[in-house]
């Protein structure tokens, strides 16, 4: 994938960034399979302001869409395949039949695109939609950087999801969407994420972060008035790639099971920081400290918006800013999905003049955010880049981020 863009913020394109990427996947939708294209779709990454690993325990995350989108191309074709290339792939067309695709027989990151077919096809067989069983061609194009905590997966997916809704009259809305494109994350690819980044970047809106309750799944957007308050997000890429169909994810996953069993409840959304000392007693020391992070998590997302909607952004944003880097301290030291560059880049920003960091998504490598005044942000990207040098580190990807709209179709 291509890095991100670096700082300071790049001036307006001529064409859009999304522009150039529509017009790339056209014509690699042209190079791999020649004419036949009937339109293309895109979807963005996403950044989580605040809320990690709370979203499979059906508690609350508040991320928001980021103007890095993935494009795809996409034509019908009268073979039953299903026919996928992309840019980052050159010269590769990947195919799997339709009819066949199921858990557990497609893998590699075909697994992201077949997965959604599958999940949309039988939602539309069950529903009586009018499924296009004669095949698909897809071309991908993307800027979103794959494994850096930013979505890639979901983006790829919610843009595959948009562009079949469309093709194959299903009419579904944006929360069966993300309900699909998570079963064919969860059981195509086997990565056992909740449903926070499909939602993100199907229903983001440009200017604010979407609260969403990871039980009911209810979304609402609320007001991320960066321009207004002189703030910025600058967004530290550290280089390293991390996936959730591996194991440390999933082991997170698995101990906040076990714990919502032994502490008999539906899932860890139903423990409140007032019933910790109560857990302390019956968990094991490090399916507690698990524990303790999903539910401070969920006080801290909720404590977010209560001082969005009060207006702290702009009157105290050192209050938002405290819940992002305690958000961090509880991902490092109690569900220890941190790295020692991770830790270094937040660290090194708050050093450096932001009011807040912390590592965004799932962990164990990728980025973490800043919330920094607009005059501050390229010093504070220095600050990261000499502090990676010296300790041995890659040079990081550093870019501002923008909260921005959700999937489309484009043309």
């Amino acid at each position: 994938m291509p890095p991100i863009k670096p700082l300071p913020p790049r001036a307006v394109e001529s064409p859009p960034q999304s522009e150039v990427l529509a017009d790339a996947a056209v014509r690699g939708f042209a190079g791999a399979y020649g004419d036949g294209c009937a339109g293309v779709w895109s979807a963005p990454g996403r950044v989580n302001l605040i809320g990690e690993h709370t979203d499979y325990n059906e508690g609350f995350v508040l991320p928001f869409a980021i103007d890095a989108r993935t494009t795809v191309a996409v034509g019908l074709r009268d073979d039953g395949l299903l026919a996928v290339a992309s840019a980052q792939f050159p010269g590769e067309v990947a195919t799997v039949p339709l009819a066949r695709i199921a858990p557990g027989t497609v893998t590699g990151w075909l697994a992201y695109p077949a997965g959604v077919a599958w999940a949309l096809g039988g939602a539309g067989q069950r529903a009586g939609g009018a499924i296009q069983n004669s095949g698909v061609s897809l071309f991908i194009d993307s800027d979103v950087p794959a494994g850096s905590g930013l979505s890639s997966s979901a983006a790829l997916e919610c843009a595959v999801g948009v562009a079949l809704n469309d093709l194959w009259g299903l009419g579904a809305d944006r929360g069966e969407l993300a309900r699909a494109c998570r079963a064919g994350e969860n059981e195509v690819v086997g990565a056992p994420t909740g449903i926070m980044d499909q939602f993100a970047s199907l229903s983001g809106e440009a200017g604010a972060v979407v609260f969403l309750d990871c039980r009911a799944i209810l979304a609402e957007t609320v007001p991320l008035a960066l321009d207004a308050a002189g703030l910025e997000i600058v967004l530290a890429d550290t280089g390293e790639r991390h996936s959730h169909a591996a194991g440390g994810y999933a082991d997170r996953r698995a101990s906040c099971e076990r714990a919502a069993r032994i502490l008999d409840v539906p899932a860890l959304r139903d423990i409140g920081v007032g019933d910790l000392d109560k857990a302390a007693r019956v968990l094991d020391e490090e399916t507690f400290r698990r524990v303790r992070h999903v539910v401070t998590e969920d006080e801290r997302v909720l404590s977010t918006v209560r001082e969005l909607r009060a207006g702290a952004l702009e009157a105290d944003p050192a209050v938002i800013g405290a819940l992002l880097t305690a958000s961090h301290e509880s991902m490092r030291d109690d569900f220890e999905i941190t790295t020692p560059a991770l830790d270094l880049a937040a660290a090194t920003a708050l050093d450096a003049g932001a009011v807040g960091a912390r590592m965004t998504g799932g962990g164990f490598g990728g980025a973490i955010i800043a919330l920094v005044a607009g005059d501050r942000a390229a010093r504070l990207g220095d600050a990261i880049t000499a502090a990676f040098a010296r300790a041995g580190f890659p040079a990081p990807q550093l870019s501002t981020v923008t909260p921005s709209a959700g999937a489309r179709r484009d043309r």
